[in-house]
């Protein structure tokens, strides 16, 4: 019997503050029984996913596994509410709403069916809503793959497009209501797919422009279209004359125009229950409101719709939007143990545009951070770090604390049934009260029953009991047989593992026939090799530039963020690196603080390292200037008081020069005032702009290609800097938007990220 409870007690931190993990799978709990069973936990602590646990059960006869709980990290409700749909950082599962084990799905990478480590984290896919379709990406470089349709009836596999980016935050997929078709999106163009019309070839099924932000389904099943100022409804039969006719149709038709140029790389957009308006996030700042009409001079009183000036700080939105015209906005803001959440409200149905009762006002803060609309569009609900809730819609007050053990996901069945998932169980909550178990998601302890080869888990102070193929149900007074790792076949054991993501393994010797074989045989994925010929003695020179890090014995590398006079992007980069639980240091140019003093707040309160990249973004090797040692004293003097009055903190003394020149001459004044010069060892070439290619004097890579790039160049000790905001000369995409494309990338390949001050420490 193996206790969980020290886990399980530290679990709400590792959840929510963001504590920096690697991304290691351990194993512990070996408990055999005398017909061969393996009862064991395993356990995944990873950058980029919630530490999470599992209880698995092993027939060593022949080596298959069982799942026997399933963390909630998401939640899909599939087949019309009978399935739910569970993905976390041991693969995909489903479970019957009325109860069971997790089922794996066949061909779909999962833990359990034998497939390598996940690396800690949750696989991106997407189901359709009937559950007989996935798709998801298999893997061909760091940044690229192929987008894969999968049969879940028999496992088949189907190749939709290749070479498609990896997706970060959003899948690059949606399915429509009616898992009919899908539409996607690769290398800035949008495409459909229709079940059973394969023969179509991709080119054919073009809409246009674009990423998967670009397009939106109604609840009718069209699916809506936005290009520059135009948004397009288009329907499924228009989509099959296009692609006969593809050289003279216009995807769908107009059906509203807006007074903004969308931008797929930084908009979103919602439409509303009717169809008939739209709510357009532009750049994450504002947010407005558009009916949907295709004349926009004809607009009366445009300038009195409703919009919202949303905080300069918001990384994530969500849109709950009732058929009875009541919008509330959920804005998610980065701090420095956990995000916060802001919530904002306009009634669309009551008064006139430009009373105060069709304006956005801020409501109390959602006790959670993410929300789900019942049907009916009457009540919440809200989860998150605090628990779990429910709210009356219309009034916004909390009706009922559903749970108060942190939330991951829950899901309206019908307006009064609901699917709820904490740390504890996965269950099916009746708005009166009436609970069902549907699986535990975790167990504090586990064990074979006395006598009885069923299996006992602990859980929440009760016990539940399963004979490995039936649900778990509650059992009063148990009795716990003593754990043993001997049986009259086998022994079994666990094997410290030096590389790679499994931090132990389970070992199964056979007593009867003679031999040791691992539980996982050929699945553990080896991180990559830390050089051992360097000589790191002279990196760390005192006054020196320094480039880079130990090469040997850290597999670790610093990311930097240069800040000179945009702060696009940053709300969204402070979200990944305190979702991964990553700290970084960020280089603030003086332009870009006097612009945006609340930005330099941010990432003091975010909890990264702020340095200098001097008082003004000019070329310190232009010869118009006179660069001598009292010119740059004074910048960074300068560039310090500009920080100190933004942020009411200090900038440490690391510094680049702008665009990374530096001369001894600078280096030495630099170390005069007490800063250590910062070099890099790793050029994206992120800041390339269109007018540099056109004379072919540099190339301009696509984000993807820069992360691909990325990977091949970095080393342990590597310094690697991010440029942020929009260039002036203008990018067809930025790097910035594939962070965590580029994120999970490095720790799956075993690096630790780190502000440059640490590389320097570790470098002494």
């Amino acid at each position: 019997m193996k206790s969980r409870r020290g886990l399980l007690n530290i679990l709400i931190f590792l959840l929510f503050s963001g504590a920096a993990l690697r991304a290691d799978i351990w194993f512990d709990g070996l408990d055999i029984s005398e017909s061969g069973q393996l009862l064991f936990s395993a356990h995944s602590d990873g950058e980029g996913a919630p530490e999470q646990g599992a209880l698995f059960l092993s027939q060593l006869k022949d080596f298959s596994l069982k799942q026997l709980t399933a963390f909630p990290e998401n939640i899909d409700i599939l087949e019309g509410g009978r399935t739910i749909q569970i993905r976390n950082s041991f693969g995909v599962f489903r479970i019957p709403v009325t109860g069971g084990l997790p089922e794996t799905i066949p061909g779909f990478p999962s833990f359990a069916d034998g497939a390598p480590a996940l690396g800690g984290r949750s696989v991106p896919m997407v189901s359709s809503a009937d559950g007989s379709w996935v798709l998801f990406i298999e893997e061909v470089s760091a940044a690229y793959g192929n987008l894969i349709l999968l049969n879940t009836a028999n496992g088949t596999k189907t190749i939709i497009s290749r070479n498609i980016e990896r997706p970060g935050y959003d899948f690059p997929a949606r399915w429509s209501p009616d898992s009919k078709m899908f539409v996607y999106s690769r290398g800035g163009r949008v495409f459909y797919y229709s079940i059973g019309n394969a023969e179509i070839e991709e080119r054919y099924r073009m809409i246009g422009d674009g990423n998967i932000h670009s397009v939106q389904w109604g609840p009718s099943g069209d699916f809506f279209y936005m290009k520059g100022s135009s948004v397009y409804r288009v329907r499924s039969t228009e989509l099959f004359a296009r692609a006969l006719y593809t050289n003279f149709l216009e995807i769908g038709t107009v059906t509203g125009t807006i007074p903004l140029e969308f931008d797929p790389n930084f908009d979103d957009f919602w439409i509303s229950p009717d169809s008939q308006s739209l709510l357009l996030s532009k750049e994450k700042r504002s947010l407005f409101y558009f009916p949907l009409e295709t004349d926009v001079s004809a607009r009366n009183n445009s300038s009195s719709l409703p919009y919202l000036i949303l905080p300069r700080s918001s990384s994530r939105i969500t849109i709950l939007w009732s058929d009875q015209g009541i919008v509330t906005v959920l804005v998610s803001i980065p701090g420095k143990d956990a995000s916060q959440t802001a919530a904002y409200r306009v009634n669309l149905l009551s008064g006139d545009f430009g009373d105060d009762s069709r304006i956005f006002a801020r409501i109390e803060d959602p006790r959670g951070e993410s929300a789900s609309l019942s049907p009916d569009g009457n009540k919440a609900l809200v989860w998150g770090k605090n628990g779990v809730f429910l709210y009356d819609y219309i009034n916004w007050k909390v009706q009922s604390v559903i749970g108060e053990h942190p939330g991951f996901s829950a899901f309206w069945l019908e307006n009064d049934e609901y699917i709820t998932g904490d740390m504890f169980k996965i269950e099916r909550v009746h708005t009166e009260g009436q609970r069902q178990l549907i699986c535990l998601s975790s167990s504090d302890e586990s064990g074979y029953e006395e006598k009885r080869d069923r299996i006992l888990a602990k859980n929440e102070n009760s016990y539940y009991v399963t004979d490995g193929k039936s649900p778990w149900q509650p059992v009063p007074n148990p009795v716990l047989k003593t754990a043993s790792q001997v049986s009259s076949a086998y022994r079994v054991y666990l094997e410290t593992q030096a590389s790679g993501p499994y931090k132990n393994i389970p070992m199964v010797r056979n007593i009867v026939s003679v031999g040791t074989v691992s539980l996982f045989p050929g699945t553990a994925r080896l991180y990559d090799e830390i050089p051992g010929n360097e000589d790191d003695s002279l990196i760390d020179v005192p006054g020196g530039l320094f480039t880079h890090g130990l090469r040997n014995g850290l597999r670790e590398i610093a990311l930097c963020f240069d800040l000179v006079d945009d702060d696009r992007g940053l709300p969204e980069t402070l979200d990944s690196l305190n979702r991964f639980g990553i700290k970084a240091t960020f280089f603030l140019n003086g332009e870009f603080i006097r612009r945006h003093p609340g930005a330099a707040k941010n990432i003091v309160d975010a909890g990264h390292e702020a340095a200098s990249m001097f008082f003004a973004p000019i070329d310190l090797s232009d010869a118009r200037f006179r660069i001598d040692r009292d010119f740059i004293m004074k910048g960074l003097a300068r560039n310090e008081d500009e920080f100190f009055s933004a942020s009411q903190s200090e900038l440490s003394l690391l510094w680049h020069a702008p665009y990374y020149f530096a001369s001894s001459d600078m280096i030495a004044a630099a170390a005069s005032a007490g800063y250590r010069t910062i070099g890099r060892d790793v050029d994206p070439m992120d800041w390339v702009l269109r007018r540099d290619i056109r004379g072919a004097v540099l190339s301009q890579l696509s984000a993807a290609d820069i992360v691909d790039r990325i990977m091949k160049e970095k080393r342990p000790g590597s310094i690697i800097p991010i440029r942020l905001g929009l260039l002036p000369g203008g990018r067809d995409g930025y790097l910035f938007n594939s962070l965590d494309v580029l994120l999970d990338a490095l720790v799956r390949s075993g690096y630790s990220m780190v502000p440059i001050s640490t590389l320097i420490d570790h470098s002494r």
